[in-house]
Order: structure tokens, then sequence, then C-alpha cells
């Protein structure tokens, strides 16, 4: 007999409502959650394939280790020590830096990864620790935290009362948001629209997003920077900015734009110099506007001049804390006000290899392959990754699958054997989604619109299972019982405590301390969630958390890249610059092995201007060899109008066709790793890759 359940969609940051219908232990359908006050109803091809993950035959149920080329079902008790073995074996010899962790993108969407697994991860105390954080948003939490004191006091667009929304290469139509989380953007743009608002799109691509647009303008990859400093440049030349008085360093930041003019950004980026003008007094003028710029800018080697520079745009022209502009968030568990997530550091400590500096804890991910291939003290001998794949997530994935196949211990916490974790010793699979309690710590931060909710698991875990916070604790206290160099006792019980504490738990006393008045139990009684209303104007400058309760525009940090971007040179004619992309049915590096994502037309081709392929003289259609610095890869190309002349582009995590991936459908998904060709000497001065603009060139593949 079938029923129906309340679920929530935790694979991307839109955090969508679900209504799901079961039988038994399937799942056998899925729709939006119209009463859900966040998402409205609202669902994606990811949302509807939600049940294909829980009985996918390719997922891991058991933990397994390497026996030769195969793998070998073990039992969890075994499976613990053989991991804390492996971990505290190289801390022993080596050093506690000997010791490397990877968190990839999924554990902040799992409730029992930010509770625990960041939890787990501190109790080992080395310094090499990686993230997605470096391929992805770490601008955004460097600038956050140089000019709010907080990496995550993030300002929201305040999309449902905005009346000019500006976007720099951010494609929300496909990914309803990101540090932004935007359910249902399609009818928000809608509504936009119909109260006489517009939004202006800046991408290399005509995305979906820029399709929808009331203007859209082709930019250079790499070259976003300049046209933000114009923008921003012309609203402090003409007399258009309203800074509020807590503001300080703006003559600094205007003495130091100077040279940054829209001639100048017009022959970097092609647009000309007229419409970047326009762009900043129509900017200026609007009544509530909010600018936002998203991974395409991020991932650049400018990224941080970037966020800086569409964040003060925000500011100069008053259009921070204030209705229809930026704001931020109210959550009922305010993860930057109560300390639950450190406010962040930088450069406390550098990589060994090449010196460069940690943000928050984690060093940038393009060093991880030099730091296992380099000898001397410090070197990484075992890594631990944690639901991530770096091999197909980061720069010259290649090498670092060259690198890992060295190490001399290797275990992952993963539902898949995949292009990563084939060359572990160990695999602990957790529960997934369905399966588990939730409630997003992180994404209601994020959110255009204030509201809570907690979603109890949907099924029961088998008595065989074990969930990602049972299994972050047992790592943590089965290697600390291991290692040489014990913690004083009242540091060991007071990690054990934090460890034992079930999530649920945990986010209950959360919620109690809270602001808002709404308990576990109100939650549980609204299973769809509680509406805590709009976004709120007017919190600054209380809400900062900087030590002088200011805000310095004039960050050293970026100031200083400034003369470096003067000294770019222009780009060359006839170079090819390579974006990546991204599509509804695509979950980063996962869920391509789900048939109701992959069927229909493929979507994996390099996609390049038509122009760009009769200079050269390809066929559409035809298979390409495209190299760049540190690798080639061979692709069906497309010719299409969508990119403009100079840009090609290449879906991210596409290249499951290697040997040992036991996801057997994935296998069969044509396409190759844009990461085989991205550039780990590429970065921005946060240690951010610069997985954008890099230079490739194309050619027809000999048969």
């Amino acid at each position: 007999m079938s029923e129906k359940r309340i679920g929530v969609c935790n694979l991307c940051e839109a955090i969508c409502g679900l209504e799901l219908t079961v039988e038994g232990d399937r799942v056998t359908a899925v729709r939006g959650n119209k009463d859900d006050p966040l998402s409205r109803g609202h669902i994606c091809p990811k949302g509807v394939a939600i049940g294909d993950i829980h009985a996918d035959p390719d997922r891991l149920r058991r933990p397994v280790r390497r026996v030769g080329d195969t793998w070998e079902e073990i039992g969890w008790d075994e499976a613990f020590d053989l991991v804390a073995d492996g971990l505290a074996k190289a801390i022993n010899d080596h050093g506690r830096d000997a010791l490397g962790i990877y968190l990839g993108n999924p554990n902040v969407h799992s409730l029992g990864s930010m509770t625990h697994g960041t939890a787990m991860v501190k109790t080992f105390r080395t310094r090499n620790k990686f993230s997605a954080t470096s391929v992805d948003q770490l601008p955004h939490q460097l600038l956050a935290h140089l000019l709010y004191g907080h990496q995550l006091l993030l300002p929201i667009p305040d999309i449902d009362r905005t009346s000019y929304f500006l976007v720099f290469g951010a494609n929300p139509m496909a990914s309803n948001g990101s540090l932004m989380t935007v359910p249902d953007f399609p009818a928000r743009l809608r509504a936009l629209h119909d109260r006489g608002g517009r939004m202006v799109v800046l991408d290399p691509r005509r995305t979906e997003t820029a399709r929808v647009a009331d203007e859209h303008h082709f930019v250079r990859p790499d070259t976003d920077a300049w046209i933000l400093l114009a923008m921003l440049r012309t609203v402090l030349a003409e007399g258009l900015a309203t800074p509020p008085a807590y503001v300080d360093g703006l003559p600094e930041v205007t003495s130091a734009i100077t040279a940054f003019t829209p001639e100048l950004a017009e022959r970097a980026s092609g647009l000309p110099a007229d419409e970047i003008r326009r762009l900043a007094r129509d900017f200026a003028a609007a009544d509530g506007a909010a600018a936002y710029g998203r991974i395409g800018v991020s991932t650049t080697r400018f990224g941080s001049v970037c966020q800086w520079a569409v964040q003060l745009l925000n500011l100069v022209t008053g259009n921070l804390d204030r209705v229809g502009g930026a704001m931020f968030t109210n959550p009922a568990i305010d993860a930057v006000g109560t300390g639950l997530i450190g406010r962040g550091h930088h450069d406390v400590w550098r990589s060994r290899v090449r010196d460069l500096p940690e943000f928050g804890g984690e060093l940038p991910v393009s060093v991880l392959a030099e730091e296992i291939e380099t000898p001397g003290d410090g070197q990484v001998r075992a890594l631990l990754t944690l639901a991530g794949n770096p091999v197909l997530s980061t720069p010259d994935g290649a090498r670092l699958e060259r690198a890992v196949t060295g190490l001399d211990f290797l275990a992952a916490v993963d539902i898949y054997v995949n292009e990563t974790t084939r060359h572990a010793d160990v695999i602990l699979p957790p529960t997934t989604a369905l399966e588990r309690d939730h409630y997003d710590l992180v994404f209601h931060l994020l959110a255009v619109r204030n509201t809570a909710r907690f979603t109890p698991a949907v099924f029961d875990k088998a008595r065989d299972q074990r969930h990602d916070w049972e299994i972050y604790r047992e790592i943590a206290l089965r290697t600390a019982s291991r290692l040489h160099q014990r913690k004083p006792l009242a540091r060991r019980l007071k990690e054990r405590a934090r460890l034992t504490m079930s999530p649920t738990f945990l986010i209950g006393m959360l919620l109690r301390t809270g602001r808002s008045g709404v308990t576990i139990t109100d939650l549980r009684k609204n299973p769809s969630g509680v509406d805590l209303g709009p976004l709120q104007p007017d919190q600054l400058p209380d809400r900062l958390q900087t030590d002088d309760g200011r805000i310095d525009a004039a960050v050293p940090l970026v100031l200083d890249e400034l003369p470096r971007l003067l000294e770019e040179p222009l780009p060359a004619t006839g170079e090819l610059l390579l974006i990546g992309r991204r599509h509804k049915q695509d979950c980063n590096s996962w869920m391509h092995n789900s048939e109701r994502l992959t069927k229909g037309r493929p979507r994996h081709q390099l996609l390049m201007n038509g122009a760009d392929l009769a200079e050269r003289g390809i066929a559409d259609g035809a298979t390409v060899t495209v190299r760049s610095r540190v690798g080639e890869v061979q692709v069906e190309v497309s010719a299409t109008d969508d990119v403009m002349p100079g840009v090609v582009s290449l879906p991210h995590g596409y290249g499951h066709q290697r040997e040992g991936v036991l996801m057997e459908r994935a296998r069969e998904v044509v396409g190759v790793s844009i990461n085989d060709l991205t550039d780990p000497e590429r970065l921005d001065v946060s240690g951010n890759a610069a997985l954008s603009g890099v230079p490739v060139t194309v050619s027809a593949s000999r048969s």
C-alpha cells in the first residue's frame, strides 16, 4: 500500500521540499511540496530522481576493502579498525600533517557531516585539509571575512522585491541559485518582470538564464574584473554613490581604481565602454538593485577582485542592507551569530611546496597533488576523502589520480566506487538522504526568504548500515586511541561527548537557544516548514563581526591585486578560452548513473562558435582534440551561437570511462573530464582554482 511522506531534496542549494509517494522501501513518485514556504512546490529533475539514489544498485551499502583489483565486503568493526590503523600509522610514523583530508560538496548538504564531520576533522589537527571550496566559492567567503568579519556573513539578493538584478557569471535558471538559495527561480523572475523589474546578465555563454534576461551581454572569460571595476569607478567618479556612514576607505578605493576606465574594460572584455557606463548608471538609479556574481567569476584568476567589486557595487549605491538590494538572513539557527561556524582566518599557515596561504583552516586543493608527490616533512602519506571525487572535480585530475596511487593509505567515506575512491584501501558507505534526518544549517543562511524546516528520515536505515555521523565518530575515536601522542584527558572526553550526541539532538538544542522561538517540536508538527518572513533591512552595522563594527572597503589584499590586473596582457587574436557549464540533470561529478537524468539528447559535447570551427576547418559534430598546458582530451564538438567567438565550453563532472569505476550507467555516459585540462597553477589570490578562461587549442582529431 502506498503512502505520502514529506521529504527534502538536499542534492543542491535550492533545498526544495518534496512530497514522496512510498511503497514499502521504494519511492514510486515525487512531487514538489506546494506547502513548503521556500520552494512553493518547485522541483527540478534531480529532485524527481532522489529515489534513484536510494534504490541505486551501484550504491555501496556495506564497507568494502580492496583485495588486489577487486573489492570484498567486510563488517563495520573490521572496516573501522582498518581505517583507524591506516590513519594512525601515517600520523605516528610521520607526524600529524602526514594525513590529508578532502571534503567534497555533499558534506554541506548532510546534517551529520555538518555536525560531526567537521568535528572529526578537527580532532586530527592536520594542516593538510582541502575541500571543494577552493574550486568554487572561496573568493566569496574570503571577502565576506575581510569586509563583514565572517566567512558566511554573505549578503543575499532580495530577489522577491528587487527592481534590477545584475548577474555576472551565474546561471540560476539551471542551478536555482548558488550562495543564493532561490528555489523556483523561473517563477520569481516572472514576478520580477510583472512588477516592472529587469534582469541583466553578463556571461560568455548564452545560458538558460541569459536567454530569459532583459539584456544579455557577451564578455570574454576571465575579464569580468575589468568591467566591475569600471562600473564601480563610474559610480564613484560621477557622484552616484550613496554609501552608508559605517563604511571606511572609499577615498583609497577611488584612487586605486582610477586607471580602470570603461575603455580599458572594453579592450579586455569586448563589452563597449558606453554600455559599461550605462549599466553602472542604471544600477545606481534603480529603486532597489542587487548585483550578484557566482562561479563564472569566482573561478577566475581575479575572482577575489570580482567578488570585492560586486560587494562594493551594492555597498556604495546604498543597496546593501536595503529592501530589493542585498541583505542578510535571520535563520532560526544562526550558525554565524552563534559561532557554530567560525569567522574564518587567512594565512595562519602556508602550504609546504608552493607556499600558498590557508583560509579557514584549509589549503587550496590545487596543491594536493604536489603535497602527495613531494618528499619531506609534512608530505601527505595517507588521505581520507569524505563524499568527494577530486580526480574529476579539481585541476589536472589526471596528475592527482597518479599521485593518489602512490599513497601509503587511502580511505573514503562514500556511497560509490568512483574515479577517486577506486584507489582506496577501504570505503565506508553512509546512509543516503532518505534514510537520515535533515536540517539545513548553511542554506537557510543563504536563502532568499527566512524559513525553517526539519525533515525526519523517510526510511529507517537497515541494521547493517551506518549514518555518516556514526562513521565519523568511530573514525575519530578509534584513530585517537591508536596515536602515540595522546591528547589531554579533558580534551578527549570533550571530543567523545561532542561526537556521541546525535545531529537531531544538537538541532533541538540549537533551536532552543535561537531567537526565532521555533522549536524542533514546532518543526515536527509542521514538516513542510515554518515561514519566518522576508529578508529584513537595517541590520547593519549591528550584524557586522569586524573588530571595530565597521566596513573597511579598502581591503589591502584586493588593492594589492590591482597592479597585477593592470599588467595582464589583453586577449590575443585567435585565442580560445575554455569555460565550464552545468545542467539541471547533473549534480557535480555524480548522478550520471541515473537513467532518468542521463537519457535523452547527449550533453557532453564541446560547445564552440561556428565561426571558430570554420576558421579551423572543423566540421560540426567532428571529434576534436582539446589541448591545454597540462593535458589533452578528445571529444565531439557542437557548433552553436550560444558561446561567443573565442570561447569553448565543456560540462563539469564527466569522464567516467575509467577502469574500476563501479557505476555501470555512469560509465556509459559519453564525455571527458574538463579537469584533465584545467591548470593547478592558475589561481586567484585566495587560492581558488581558475577553472574558467583556461587557454586551449582545438584541432580536428586524426582518425
